[in-house]
C-alpha cells in the first residue's frame, strides 16, 4: 500500500505518527496512506523554507523565471499522468481534471513573466527636487492552504508567482 510522507527541503520525510486512509472517491477503495503533519513538522518545513530564502531571494528575477519555464515544461510533459492522479484523488473526470490542470499551467505560464513585473518604477520630479520610486521586494516564507476540491488548480494559483518573485513556500494541500 502507498504511505505518503511530506517532502521538506527536497528530500521525502517520513515520520511515524498519524495517519489516515486515501480512497478513490469513484470506487471507495483504499489506495494507500498519507502522513498527517505534527507540529514539529511543520516547524521543520517552515525551518527549510526560512534557511532557503536568503540565497533563493538573491537570485537573480531571470533565473527564477527560467525555473518557472521548466517546471511549467515538467507539468506539460507529464500532464498525462497528473490528470490521471487528479481523478484517482478527486474522483474527478478526466476532462475536468484536464481543464483544471491547464488553468493551473497558465498561471505557471504568467509567474514566468516575473522578471518584467518587478521591474518597479520610476518618476522624476514628482513634486520640488523629489523623484520617486517602487521597488519590489520578496517577503520570505509564504505559505498556502488549499481545499479539496481543485487539487491542482489552486496551489498552482498560489506558488509560482510567490516562488518567481523570490519568496519561498510552504504548501500545506487538503
Amino acid at each position: 500500500m502507498t504511505a505518503l510522507g511530506h517532502l521538506i527541503n527536497g528530500a521525502r520525510v517520513d515520520r511515524q505518527g498519524r495517519s489516515q486512509d486515501l480512497y478513490n472517491p469513484s470506487t471507495g477503495e483504499v489506495k494507500g496512506q498519507v502522513s498527517l503533519a505534527s507540529k514539529a513538522t511543520v516547524e521543520e518545513a517552515i525551518a527549510a523554507a526560512q534557511a532557503a530564502f536568503p540565497a533563493w531571494r538573491n537570485t537573480p528575477p531571470a533565473k527564477r523565471a527560467r525555473v518557472m519555464f521548466r517546471f511549467k515544461q515538467l507539468l506539460e510533459e507529464h500532464a498525462e499522468e497528473i490528470v490521471r492522479l487528479i481523478g484517482e484523488e478527486h474522483g474527478k473526470i478526466s476532462h475536468d481534471a484536464q481543464g483544471e490542470l491547464a488553468r493551473g499551467i497558465e498561471n505557471v505560464e504568467y509567474a514566468c513573466g516575473a522578471p518584467e513585473l518587478l521591474k518597479g518604477e520610476h518618476s522624476k520630479n514628482t513634486g520640488p527636487g523629489i523623484d520617486s520610486w517602487s521597488e519590489h521586494q520578496p517577503l520570505g516564507v509564504v505559505a498556502g492552504i488549499t481545499p479539496f476540491n481543485f487539487p491542482a488548480m489552486v496551489p498552482l494559483w498560489m506558488y509560482p508567482m510567490a516562488i518567481a518573485c523570490g519568496n519561498t513556500f510552504v504548501l500545506k494541500p487538503s
